[in-house]
C-alpha cells in the first residue's frame, strides 16, 4: 500500500480538512457590510466573499447617472481607499481569506485590496484570497462587461502576470461557469465554456511575454475556477469529476505540465440560487443542502471554498439570521459528519464512471467545435453561444411550463399551510437602508473635495499612459488607489483607451418553441388583438440600470416572438432615457422593464415619467423581476400597468397578459 493509500475500510489515516466556509455578503455601504463580516466570522465563518453593487461591478462612480437606483443594493460599494479600509477595518488581511465578486474591474479592486492591506502593515506576498476576473462569461450570462474582448483578455493577463509575481498565495482569476448555468447552461456546456475560457486565458498569458517560460507551470498553478451545483445532485457531482479529469489531462497534453500540484482542479462553489422558489421558501433549505452534497461527496472532486445562498434569496436580500442558517448547514456537514474522514466513495462505481465519461466525451467535442470557431474570444463575439445558452434556458424554462420538470410548490404540490417563518407583518427578508445611495454620494464627494486633486489627476494621467502604451496596469493602479482615485475614475480611464462594449443579446431571430399547442393558442390570441388595433402587437422589452441578469427578459423576447409579437430588445444597460427614446422611434404598444438589481422603483417611475414627458403616457409598462409585495403595490400606484415575479412562471400567460393589457389601454384610448 503506498503512503496516500487508504486502508481497505476506506478510511483517511487522518481527517481531511474541511473547505473554506463563507457566505457571499455586502450591502448598503462599507460600514454596514464591515460589521456584517465581522458577525458572520465571529459565528465561525473561515473565510470572506465580498458582493459588490453593480456601480462598482462596472466601473461608475455612486453619483452616475447609469448608478441611480443602484447603489449598494445587489452589494457594496466601493467608490475609493477610504470605502475599502472601512469595508476591512478590524479584519486583519494578512490573517484572511478574501473571494471578491469581481469582473471587470477586477485589477482595480485588487489594486484597492492591496493597498488597504498594506496600510495595515501586510505585506502583499502574504494575502490569500481570490478575484473572479473571468470578463468572459460576462458577455455570455452575468453582463458586468465594460470593454470589447480582446483589450479585456489583455486586463485579465495584467492580473495575473503581476498577482503570480508580486501577490503569489492569490489567485488572480476564478474562471467561472456558475452563472453559465444561471443563464441555462447544460453540464456540458459548463464543462466545455469554462475549459475553453481558461484554455484562452492561459495562451494569452503565454504569449503575453511578461511570465518566463519556467515559471509558466507556476501561473497555471493559480488558476482556479468557481462552479454552480444544481439539484440533479448525481450528475453535478459527476460533472466535477469530470472537470477534475479533463483539467489535469489537458494541461498535461496542451502545455506538458508535469507536476501534478500544478494541475489540480482547484474550484470553488456556490451552490445554485436560479432554482430558489419565491413559493413555498422553506423548501430551499433542502434544495441548499442537495446541492452542496454534490460539491463535497466526492473527495477527489471536492471543492476548496464553499458558499451558500439562504432560503429567501428569492423574497430579497438575506437578512443575518438567514445568512447564519446557511452558515449553520456547513457546519454540521463539515464537523458533526464524518464525511471527512473517508476516501472517495464514488471510485469503482460502474454508475458514475459511465457518467463522467459521457460527460467529457461531450465536452471534448464542444471543446473542438470553439476551437473550430476560433476559439472562445470569436465564439463570444460571434453570437453563437449566446444563442446557444438562450436556447438551453428556453428548454429548461418551457419544461417547468409543461410540468415536464417538476419544481415542487411551483408546478407541482402547491397546495401550502401558511409559512411561520413569514409571519405577519415580516417582508422575510433585509430591505437596504434608503439614505445608503445619499449618504454614498455624500461620502464620494466628501472623498474628492478632501483629496489631493493633482497628485489623482496625475495618477489617472499615468495609468491611461500605461493602459495606451501596453504596460501592465496593476502598479500604476495600486498608485492611482493610494492617490484617492476614484472607481468612476479608474473605468473612464479605461473606457477612453479601450473604448465599451455591447455584447450579442442571443435572441437575434426566432427560436422553435418546444410547447407548439400551448404556445399557437397564445398566437391565436395575439392575431386577435392586433386585428382589433389594426397592426401587429410590438414590445420593448428594457433592461435599465446596471443589471446584467438578462436571463428572464431573454425568455420574455424570445417567447414573444414566438407568439407572433415584434419584439424591441437592445440588451442590457440602458438608462431610462434611452428606453423612452426606443418606445418613441420604433412606436410600441407595450414596454417591459426587467429588473433584478432592486432598483425597480427609481428606474421604472423614471421610465414612466419619461414617456408621459414624450407624449407616449397611454404606453403601459410592465415590470418583471424579484419585486417584494409592498414594491408591487408602489409600482402599480405609480402607473405600472402589471408586475410579474419568479412565481409566474408561466410564459404564455405573461404573454397573453401583456396582449390583454394592450387590448385595454387601445380600447380606452378609441
Amino acid at each position: 500500500m503506498s503512503p496516500t493509500s487508504p486502508p481497505a475500510d476506506g478510511r483517511l489515516p487522518e481527517r481531511d480538512r474541511p473547505w473554506l466556509i463563507r457566505t457571499y455578503s455586502g450591502h448598503s455601504s462599507a460600514a454596514a457590510s464591515n460589521a456584517l463580516y465581522r458577525s458572520n466570522l465571529e459565528k465561525g465563518q473561515t473565510g470572506l466573499s465580498v458582493a459588490f453593487d453593480l456601480p462598482t461591478q462596472t466601473g461608475y462612480d455612486a453619483d452616475h447617472p447609469l448608478a441611480r437606483g443602484e447603489v449598494g443594493k445587489v452589494g457594496v460599494p466601493i467608490s475609493h481607499l477610504g470605502d475599502m479600509r472601512t469595508l476591512f477595518d478590524g479584519i486583519p488581511l494578512a490573517q484572511m481569506n478574501t473571494s471578491m465578486t469581481i469582473n471587470a474591474t477586477a485589477p482595480w479592486l485588487l489594486a484597492l485590496y492591496i493597498a488597504a492591506a498594506e496600510e495595515q502593515g501586510a505585506d502583499r506576498a502574504v494575502l490569500q484570497g481570490t478575484v473572479q476576473n473571468d470578463i468572459v462569461k460576462e458577455y455570455l450570462s452575468r453582463g458586468t462587461y465594460i470593454f470589447p474582448p480582446g483589450p479585456s483578455m489583455r486586463l485579465i493577463a495584467d492580473t495575473i502576470s503581476f498577482a503570480y509575481r508580486e501577490v503569489p498565495k492569490w489567485n488572480p482569476i476564478n474562471v467561472c461557469s456558475y452563472h453559465l448555468q444561471e443563464a441555462g447552461a447544460t453540464p456540458v456546456q459548463e464543462l466545455s465554456y469554462a475549459l475553453a475560457t481558461a484554455l484562452a486565458v492561459l495562451d494569452t498569458v503565454k504569449d503575453g511575454g511578461q511570465v518566463p517560460e519556467a515559471d509558466f507551470p507556476k501561473v497555471v498553478g493559480r488558476i482556479s475556477f468557481f462552479v454552480n451545483a444544481g439539484i440533479r445532485f448525481v450528475t453535478e457531482m459527476c460533472k466535477m469529476r469530470a472537470f477534475t479529469e479533463l483539467w489535469d489531462e489537458i494541461l498535461q497534453a496542451r502545455y506538458g505540465i508535469a507536476e501534478e500540484q500544478y494541475r489540480r482542479f482547484r474550484y470553488g462553489v456556490q451552490v445554485n440560487s436560479l432554482g430558489l422558489t419565491e413559493q413555498q421558501p422553506e423548501n430551499n433549505v433542502y434544495r441548499i443542502l442537495l446541492e452542496m452534497l454534490a460539491v463535497v461527496l466526492s473527495r477527489n472532486a471536492r471543492a476548496r471554498a464553499v458558499q451558500l445562498p439562504a432560503w429567501n434569496e428569492a423574497l430579497g436580500l438575506p437578512r443575518p439570521w438567514d445568512q447564519q442558517w446557511s452558515l449553520r448547514l456547513q457546519q454540521i456537514v463539515a464537523y458533526e459528519t464524518d464525511l471527512l474522514e473517508f476516501a472517495d466513495l464514488f471510485d469503482g462505481s460502474h454508475a458514475v464512471e459511465a457518467q463522467v465519461a459521457a460527460l467529457k466525451e461531450a465536452a471534448r467535442a464542444e471543446l473542438e467545435a470553439i476551437a473550430a470557431q476560433g476559439g472562445i474570444v470569436a465564439a463570444v463575439d460571434s453570437g453563437s453561444l449566446k444563442e446557444a445558452l438562450v436556447a438551453s434556458n428556453a428548454r429548461r424554462v418551457r419544461d417547468i411550463e409543461s410540468g415536464d420538470r417538476k419544481v415542487v410548490g411551483v408546478n407541482a404540490f402547491t397546495g401550502s399551510e401558511p409559512s411561520p417563518l413569514l409571519s405577519e407583518g415580516e417582508a422575510g427578508y433585509l430591505a437596504v437602508d434608503p439614505e445608503a445611495e445619499a449618504e454614498q454620494i455624500a461620502s464620494l464627494q466628501a472623498w474628492r473635495d478632501a483629496r489631493d486633486g493633482a497628485a489623482a489627476e496625475a495618477a489617472i494621467a499615468a495609468l491611461e499612459a500605461d493602459a495606451r502604451e501596453g504596460r501592465n496596469i496593476m502598479p500604476a493602479s495600486i498608485a492611482a488607489a493610494r492617490a484617492g482615485v476614484t472607481t468612476g475614475e479608474w473605468g473612464d480611464a479605461l473606457r477612453r483607451v479601450f473604448g465599451e462594449y455591447r455584447a450579442p443579446t442571443g435572441v437575434s431571430g426566432r427560436l422553435a418553441t418546444l410547447d407548439p399547442e400551448r404556445v399557437a393558442q397564445v398566437r391565436a390570441h395575439v392575431q386577435a388583438v392586433a386585428g382589433r388595433i389594426g397592426r401587429p402587437l410590438k414590445i420593448l422589452v428594457g433592461k435599465p440600470g446596471l443589471d446584467g441578469h438578462s436571463n428572464g427578459a431573454e425568455q420574455i423576447a424570445v417567447m414573444a416572438r414566438d407568439c407572433g409579437m415584434e419584439v424591441v430588445y437592445e440588451g442590457i444597460r440602458l438608462t431610462p432615457a434611452q428606453i423612452v427614446s426606443a418606445a418613441l422611434e420604433e412606436s410600441v404598444h407595450l414596454v417591459g422593464l426587467s429588473i433584478l438589481s432592486g432598483s425597480h422603483v427609481s428606474l421604472a417611475q423614471d421610465v414612466l415619467e419619461g414617456l408621459e414627458r414624450e407624449g407616449l403616457g397611454h404606453v403601459p409598462v410592465v415590470v418583471g423581476g424579484i419585486v417584494p409585495p409592498e414594491d408591487a403595490e408602489r409600482l402599480r400606484a405609480a402607473g405600472i400597468a402589471a408586475v410579474f415575479t419568479p412565481k409566474d412562471f408561466e410564459l404564455s400567460g405573461i404573454m397573453r397578459a401583456m396582449a390583454d393589457i394592450v387590448a385595454e389601454r387601445w380600447a380606452e384610448a378609441a
